[in-house]
């Protein structure tokens, strides 16, 4: 049977796609599929077996990889691929991963940020532990005129530690070859798509300090922004996982985030995420211009430091940073 995508109903994006092995796509088929990825933001493609080799192949149909095939799981992966102990949940891999459950976009905390993820589930919970899209094209698009022209031209400062330090009271040391890099890269709020020419909200939990606007009107922005793409339930979707989904998303046009459940029972997926290309491209490290952020970050951290005292994770790594 050939290939059959469907829209999800009642949403502004996303489709499900049947009738095919991700193994075996000839390349008229994945060319059918990117177009569909490209118009609908994300895919649903489930009934796959899709090894950690497979993950890898198939996103890289896609572009270049930041990472394939990894483990995104509350499990110990062992050597031999299977899964062992639950992490417990005051470590730095659950506190990181409980922050994923605050909406964000990928690798903005990067120089060049992602184009696409990927997940393919392994073992899902049997509650909870469901993933989110929301649609920032059609948020962008239902903003008043007004709105629209405020924030024309504004942008954010990305970065993971104000993030986790924001959502989850934890303070990682700095280690510059980990997301936790000291860095802050700044992104337009309006995003015009390199592809497709849509406009689109370009934000989440990794966003803060829009430069021109005090910390108080920063974050009253972000958050009415935020608020706003997500009040109306046609631009949200759950995924319910099943063993063998595989569920992508265009990271230049939605936002996402992890469900709370079990977090003593397993959870795994196997994450894949395609690079983006000098189109998402903030600047390096090595940019005068990254002076700024790295400022911009300091400043808000040592605020954050004094605000989060005692929330879920006040974890020893704040004192380790100081």
């Amino acid at each position: 049977m050939s290939l059959h995508i469907e829209p999800v109903p009642e949403k502004s994006f996303g489709a499900i796609v049947r009738n095919v092995d991700l193994r075996t796509i000839s390349d008229d088929d994945f060319a059918q599929l990117r177009t569909a990825f490209l118009e609908h933001g994300f895919l649903v493609v489930p009934g796959q077996n899709l090894s950690d080799a497979d993950n890898i192949a198939f996103g890289q149909r896609f572009g270049d990889l930041e990472f394939g095939g990894s483990p995104m799981a509350n499990q110990e992966k062992q050597a031999d691929g299977s899964f062992g102990r639950v992490f417990d949940l005051d470590t730095q891999v659950m506190r990181t991963n409980v922050g994923n459950e605050a909406w964000h976009t990928d690798s903005t905390y990067k120089p060049i940020s992602s184009k696409c993820a990927m997940l393919y589930a392994v073992t899902p919970p049997e509650t909870g532990g469901e993933t989110e899209l929301a649609d920032m094209r059609a948020g962008y698009e239902t903003l008043d005129q007004a709105t629209k022209v405020r924030i024309e031209g504004m942008a954010a400062y990305h970065s993971t530690q104000f993030s986790q330090a924001n959502d989850v009271g934890d303070f990682p040391p700095v280690n510059p070859e980990s997301i936790y890099h000291g860095e802050a890269y700044l992104r337009s709020i309006v995003k015009t798509h390199p592809e497709t020419g849509r406009k689109s909200l370009f934000l989440g939990r990794h966003a803060f300090g829009i430069p021109g606007l005090s910390r108080d009107e920063s974050r009253t922005l972000l958050k009415s922004l935020l608020e706003h793409v997500i009040s109306d339930p046609a631009r949200v979707y759950t995924h319910r996982w099943q063993a063998g989904d595989l569920l992508f998303w265009d990271n230049r046009a939605l936002l996402h985030r992890a469900r709370p459940y079990d977090y003593s029972k397993p959870r795994v997926l196997t994450a894949t995420r395609v690079a983006g290309d000098s189109t998402e491209l903030s600047y390096y490290p090595d940019d005068p211009a990254a002076a700024a952020g790295r400022a911009a970050l300091a400043e808000e951290l040592a605020l954050l430091r004094e605000e989060k005292v005692g929330i879920r994770f006040p974890d020893a790594t704040a004192a380790r940073a100081s």
